[in-house]
């Protein structure tokens, strides 16, 4: 099952984990160097909850967003 918000359909998206080593120009090193990229993904927060859809309850998975915003109706 994907992860993606069966309202808004926000899902996943991807980015990356950077290393930095060394001390900051401004705290009086030479800087700070990339010694490692890697790919991550960032998840939206899903909830699995009974939704009221068209008079019936429904389990959906619906992002935080989507329930902060009222976007749809507790069972």
């Amino acid at each position: 099952m994907a992860k993606v918000c069966d309202i808004c359909g926000k899902g996943s998206v991807v980015g990356n984990r950077i290393i930095r080593h060394g001390l900051p120009k401004k705290k009086g090193g030479i800087g700070l160097h990339t010694t490692g990229v890697t790919r991550r993904r960032f998840l939206p927060n899903l909830q699995r909850l009974q939704v009221r859809v068209a008079g019936s309850a429904r389990t959906m998975r619906v992002c935080t967003s989507c329930i902060k915003a009222g976007k749809i109706q507790k069972a």
